[in-house]
């Protein structure tokens, strides 16, 4: 008798609030009575899906600059989190969370050094989480290019999950597994998402009002008749759960521990499949597809339909584009003397915060030269503002309608304070000429200009603190 399986995969993410200076996130009003949005989801959301055990029972990735927030301010309910997790893989020899590129970046958008620094960061971070490599990896607003998929496959991920649309096979089963050829005869395995059903518990509430009339009669009817195993995977932000909509942790939880077993249903996450249920076909993806723009990518990148008001978004991204180019000159310029590869230093930047980083034993580990301690002073600033200049690029920045929005703004604080930090390690002067392109960056709303923004906080970094 074949197997009729069922994954919702939840994706937790929150958009980089912190200041960049203070690393506290201010005071945000629309949060109330909670301090920003962080702490008013983590009291929707995050607690009581710990604390119900859904974590244990659905396929999920934290967002790594979430998990280091968490680590900080609710280091229970993050602990609860990774504990679900290690329970899994003590039982089965197979996780259920998956890691994610650390800045949230569009990695189609992105230059190849970038596309793999996001990628390895987000393996460290997932590492440092839950003692142990990540086989898969959740992408950015399932943004997807061939050389995205085949950093994943370089640095050791096996699976990613993207939307029916991003293959471009016209007979996709979703309950199916695929693998998609790279380079070099590597492979890689993706999971479609079952559209109907993802679309309706995102944005139809009633769907998910009753966990057992969800099993028997949205779920039941979805399986194909067939004599193969069947996986039905579905896919939605989690905030969804308990935050989007109301109380829908407890809808999770009746799912997964009773209403799915009524229905004959087998829970499953993807790792776990994987190890009975390996891909047979190939498929093709849609190259510089996403889950969440139909357009290309100009949602984060020009203009398309999916927000009004577009016209500042590929303005931001040119001068963006344009501190990357100038810092990743600096950097490289500064580094090549002591590294014959520069970007494998960078690749270790995320590092630098955590006690136990030493630069000179990383540099000896990439067989780099000796070096003073003013050389080390000005690396470690070069480092860090490599850290920032990846932070800037967060996809959220693009996101919604208008520049006049904590997202957008923090982006040009985080090149601000990049620059800066440039600056200060080669007592240069950067900022005169890239400037002007953050002038070209206007709200509508208010008038508000990115050249503002980014000279109000430079302002600001140049005032003892």
């Amino acid at each position: 008798m074949s197997i009729k399986a069922f994954c919702i995969h939840g994706h937790f993410y929150q958009p980089p609030r912190e200041d960049p200076l203070t690393d506290i996130i201010p005071i945000e009003k629309g949060a109330s009575p909670f301090s920003n949005w962080n702490e008013r989801i983590v009291d929707d959301c995050y607690r009581p899906n710990a604390e119900e055990g859904n974590f244990g029972n659905m396929s999920f990735n934290i967002g790594p600059t979430l998990a280091e927030w968490l680590e900080k301010n609710h280091p229970a309910v993050l602990n609860r989190i990774i504990a679900d997790d290690n329970f899994n893989f003590q039982k089965t020899q197979t996780g259920n969370a998956l890691a994610q590129p650390f800045h949230h970046t569009i990695l189609p958008l992105a230059s190849r050094h970038d596309k793999t620094t996001q990628i390895i960061w987000g393996i460290h971070a997932f590492r440092k989480l839950y003692g142990r490599d990540p086989k898969g990896m959740w992408l950015p607003e399932t943004a997807v290019d061939t050389e995205t998929l085949e950093i994943l496959a370089m640095n050791g991920i096996e699976f990613t999950i993207l939307a029916p649309w991003q293959s471009t096979r016209t007979d996709l089963d979703t309950t199916q597994p695929y693998l998609v050829r790279l380079g070099g005869k590597k492979c890689i395995t993706v999971f479609f998402y079952e559209q109907d059903i993802s679309s309706n518990i995102s944005f139809n509430p009633s769907i998910t009002s009753n966990a057992d009339e969800f099993a028997q009669k949205t779920l039941t009817g979805k399986y194909p008749s067939s004599d193969k195993d069947q996986l039905i995977l579905i896919a939605s932000d989690g905030e969804l759960y308990g935050h989007h909509q109301k109380f829908r942790y407890k809808f999770l939880k009746q799912l997964f521990n009773q209403s799915l077993f009524r229905s004959s249903i087998q829970p499953t996450y993807p790792e776990l499949w994987l190890k009975v249920h390996p891909p047979k076909e190939f498929v093709e993806i849609a190259e510089r597809t996403s889950w969440s723009c139909m357009h290309e990518l100009r949602r984060w990148s020009g203009i398309c339909e999916c927000t009004p008001y577009p016209e500042w978004k590929a303005p931001l991204r040119n001068a963006l584009d344009a501190v990357a180019n100038v810092l990743d000159q600096v950097f490289f310029n500064e580094t090549k003397k002591l590294v014959n590869n520069p970007w494998d230093l960078r690749n270790f930047a995320i590092n630098t915060r955590e006690p136990s980083f030493t630069l000179q034993d990383k540099i000896h580990e990439l067989g780099g030269k000796t070096f003073n301690s003013n050389k080390e002073s000005q690396v470690m600033l070069l480092l860090r503002s490599q850290f920032e200049r990846q932070r800037m690029f967060a996809s959220c920045a693009w996101f919604f309608e208008d520049f006049d929005r904590i997202e957008p703004k923090n982006a040009v604080r985080y090149a601000a304070f990049a620059v800066h930090l440039a600056e200060k390690a080669t007592h240069s002067n950067l900022t005169g000429d890239l400037l002007p392109a953050f002038e070209n960056v206007k709200s509508h709303r208010s008038d508000l200009n990115a050249g503002e923004v980014f000279s109000e906080f430079l302002e600001r970094v140049s005032i003892p603190q």
